[in-house]
């Protein structure tokens, strides 16, 4: 593996090896000394052109565990925010001799453009771009749901048979786009819900099945229901009435939680809208693995930069 861009690009082997390595490093976070030597000497550089919390301080966190050499860069306050292009962005990261770039832009094919321009001899590590994709987010979700269905005894193990449900603002999440080629490719089936608004005009290619009704979702019993955030900064139109009109229909509330099983997972990738598209009670409930899901996300960062920068999976 020499960069990390799309969840396409993973076949199974490779997946089920990502999330195999991601025990071990779970495993670490378990120990009073928290570190592995293992990147010692190498330098990563986190390049975000795009606010982030979650996902940024996760792999600050990934790479200081594994005893890299770290190097966050914000857009804001830089450079860039004076005009400076990608392109001269990654030529002074080059000079400094990074060996990994971890990237989030608002432009769907950044960090592809990135890997393949020929302007940096680095790995390329896709943390969210545009609309496009989000593969670490998409395999931490992946990893998740492994440990919740067969807990300590997850390693070698897909998701073969599972029903997944992802439910929200489908057209604009890059979430989504991830999570269904990679769990698909995991075994899993996946099903779209949301108004027609938010779904991509065509899914034709896409390996899924596309529903309007959350009800008749939950009355088909999901194993896991991911709820997607409604991404207000990326719409300049009104995709649909008001809140009050979306929470009613495809939110997940209390009457909905209480239909679903006792072991659905109700998943959300974070930051949630508590009250739009997924009720207090919801994100709070035994059900939940929001929590689980940002733990698990610096497992597999570290899972992920040990991959591409080791080059070996002992």
């Amino acid at each position: 593996m020499r960069h990390l861009l799309s969840t396409r690009d993973l076949d199974r082997a490779t997946a089920v090896g990502i999330l195999d390595v991601a025990e071990d490093m779970a495993e670490v976070a378990g120990r009073e000394v928290k570190k592995l030597p293992t990147l010692r000497g190498k330098t990563v550089i986190n390049l975000f052109f795009e606010d982030s919390t979650r996902t940024r301080t996760s792999f600050e966190l990934a790479a200081k565990r594994l005893s890299a050499d770290l190097i966050t860069f914000s857009a804001k306050g830089s450079s860039v925010s004076k005009g400076e292009s990608l392109k001269d962005t990654a030529q002074t990261l080059a000079a400094m001799g990074a060996d990994a770039v971890v990237i989030r832009h608002s432009a769907s094919g950044a960090a592809q453009t990135l890997a393949t321009s020929g302007w940096i001899d680095a790995a390329v590590l896709n943390a969210g771009d545009g609309t496009h994709e989000h593969p670490t987010q998409a395999l931490l979700d992946a990893f998740t749901m492994r440990r919740r269905l067969h807990g300590a005894a997850s390693r070698g193990k897909d998701l073969d048979g599972l029903q997944v449900t992802l439910v929200g603002d489908i057209v604009h999440s890059r979430v989504a786009r991830s999570n269904v080629w990679l769990l698909t490719t995991l075994g899993a089936t996946v099903r779209l819900v949301a108004p027609a608004t938010l779904l991509p005009a065509n899914t034709s290619g896409w390996p899924v099945t596309v529903g309007f009704d959350l009800d008749e979702a939950i009355d088909a019993d999901p194993d896991v229901v991911m709820m997607l955030r409604i991404q207000a900064e990326r719409m300049n139109a009104a995709f649909f009435p008001n809140a009050r009109e979306y929470s009613r229909q495809w939110g997940l509330d209390e009457e909905r939680l209480a239909r679903l099983r006792p072991d659905t997972m109700v998943m959300h990738p974070g930051p949630m809208n508590r009250g739009l598209e997924i009720s207090a009670s919801a994100a709070d409930s035994s059900r939940s693995t929001v929590l689980e899901q940002v733990t698990n996300g610096v497992s597999i960062r570290m899972a992920v930069l040990y991959l591409l920068l080791s080059g070996a999976a002992e």
